[in-house]
């Protein structure tokens, strides 16, 4: 948020400024996954009663998703983590232009629209600008389902009288159009057979919720689903799964400085690739049913390549990019999800990180990105001094691997763009204070504009 100061020459903005203190130590309680709660507020579209989603996370994307339910004309109520959904007044099929480019869940509501009133409009999508997300799968998914679709220079425009079951294979695994296909098979006439789809936790847990809402949605070998539409689904009740991201990002706080962070409410399955990846690294762990906790006396470095589930997460990528320049030795990072996730690489560089990227692949997963012009690997020299900076956050994840950097950094950083971080974690100031970091918000001279 800019605003004007007293100075009529000068804007201010928000900023986190963090002076490290450091090991950092203690406990961090996580909440629901972001990236699950706004699939589950979408899905409460398609009840014909109202969804209760608890232990949601007080973050920016569920305070934008609820009020696109709301200008549709759903009643959102909230309290304590707790959110209810009534989209019986369901009185609109668009959601407006205002939420252009703000996230991407305003495609996943174009099937549910189509169930509940026959058309949609959701303006064009948003979100971190970490690569290539384009809209065809989800437009093509739709579209063998009978939906017309129409794109436009504001967004995208659709109408179906009937939507019918059909086969639908995605030529990658998408995490979003996996969502969609869920969010709209499960009323659509007869079956449909989705191949190639995602796996991610926060996947199962929304075919899980479509389940219980009265879905019938089968899950075979292959990265099969195959969902037989029913007539009506019915409200329905769910306690969200800890957010995997957070908890992995606050293991690596206390890594990062030398301390140790025991995360709760994130249980140990949803962490598995994470916390071998550590361990192979010298990082040990206690785990019970309820926590997790990790702490190191030397990291040594190693070779990481990110993809889809189970394997390495791309949204695990940039906190161990920060983790890596604390370790021994020389370790590569490849990206092979997002062709542009490595923006924030500059900033730790200038915060006196070592770090080289490459156009080449430098792993054994297939390259997607070969020829981007953006870097899919970098090469992190371990051992750095890191200093404070002025930085600006890039996207969600990059902004974490500010802070990270800066607790075990000399010197004060002052961190802007930290709207990213708000909307994509659950009182993150809060947390680093608890683990003992001097993090503060203050209003600063806003960066030059480029």
């Amino acid at each position: 948020m800019t605003v004007n100061a007293s100075n009529s020459d000068q804007s201010t903005t928000e900023a986190w400024v963090v002076n490290p203190t450091g090991p950092l130590t203690g406990d961090v309680t996580v909440r629901g996954s972001k990236n699950a709660v706004t699939k589950h507020l979408v899905a409460s579209l398609l009840g014909n009663s109202p969804s209760t989603i608890s232990n949601c996370p007080d973050i920016g994307d569920v305070d934008i998703t609820c009020q696109m339910l709301q200008a549709l004309g759903c009643i959102v109520e909230r309290s304590n983590g707790e959110t209810t959904i009534d989209p019986r007044p369901i009185s609109s099929s668009r959601v407006p232009l205002t939420f252009s480019g703000m996230n991407r869940i305003p495609i996943l509501m174009v099937g549910p629209l189509l169930h509940r009133v026959g058309e949609a409009f959701v303006p064009l999508v948003g979100g971190d600008d970490i690569g290539s997300r384009p809209l065809d799968f989800h437009v093509n998914a739709l579209e063998k389902m009978g939906a017309e679709i129409t794109i436009t220079s504001e967004g995208l425009e659709a109408k179906a009288s009937r939507l019918k079951g059909a086969h639908i294979e995605l030529p990658y695994p998408s995490v979003g159009a996996t969502e969609t296909v869920l969010l709209t098979a499960c009323l659509a006439e007869g079956r449909t057979v989705l191949d190639g789809g995602a796996l991610e936790p926060e996947v199962i847990e929304l075919a899980l919720f479509l389940q219980r809402m009265g879905a019938r949605i089968e899950m075979r070998p292959n990265r099969r689903y195959i969902i037989d539409g029913v007539n009506e689904l019915s409200g329905a009740v769910n306690h969200l799964k800890g957010d995997r991201i957070e908890a992995f990002s606050y293991l690596v706080a206390g890594l990062v400085t030398g301390g140790q962070v025991t995360v709760h409410g994130c249980s140990q399955d949803r962490l598995v690739t994470a916390i071998s990846t550590l361990s192979g690294m010298g990082a040990e762990f206690e785990i019970t049913d309820t926590s997790v906790s990790a702490r190191a006396d030397k990291l040594k470095a190693a070779a990481v390549e990110t993809d889809t589930h189970p394997g390495f997460m791309t949204d695990w990528q940039s906190p161990m990019v920060a983790l890596f320049t604390q370790c021994e030795g020389l370790s590569v990072m490849y990206e092979t999800v997002y062709e542009n996730r490595f923006t924030y690489v500059p900033a730790l560089n200038q915060m006196g990180a070592e770090i080289e990227t490459y156009n080449t692949p430098l792993g054994s997963v297939k390259g997607r990105f070969v020829g981007s012009s953006t870097p899919c690997s970098v090469v992190v020299h371990g051992g750095a001094q890191l200093r404070g900076a002025e930085v600006v956050v890039p996207d969600i994840r990059g902004g974490f691997a500010y802070v990270l950097a800066a607790a075990a950094a000399e010197g004060t950083t002052t961190i802007t763009g930290t709207h990213h971080l708000d909307r994509g974690y659950n009182r993150p100031i809060e947390n680093f204070i608890e683990l003992g970091l001097d993090i503060k918000r203050a209003m600063v001279p806003a960066p030059p504009a480029e």
